[in-house]
């Protein structure tokens, strides 16, 4: 079980939060101009990174605030959490082939 560190509340078990896929993902200006596909694209595809990546966590069974977390997603080890709307920590980045 991933054991999840929330910026407010403390590490927790997996089981408490929820996930909210990538971070930092930018959300179209005029999403009303967008034909259905590009909305698709928006909601659905994600980089799907095998290595470090950035990602939205709530903490659903606590505290229920959403954070960020650079997760490297080969081996689930996190390697930092930080709050919503502050800049991302510089960690070593891994990419897997």
């Amino acid at each position: 079980m991933l054991l999840i560190p929330c910026p407010y509340c403390g590490a927790r078990a997996e089981n408490e939060f929820g996930y909210g896929g990538e971070a930092h993902k930018v959300r179209p200006e005029t999403p009303e101009n967008l034909s259905d596909g590009q909305w698709a694209d928006y909601v659905f595809m994600q980089k799907n990174t095998k290595g470090t990546y950035h990602e939205r966590w709530v903490h659903s069974q606590g505290c229920r605030r959403w954070f960020n977390v650079i997760r490297d997603t080969l081996t689930n080890e996190i390697q930092a959490v930080y709050e919503m709307g502050e800049t991302p920590p510089e960690v070593d980045t891994k990419t897997y082939l």
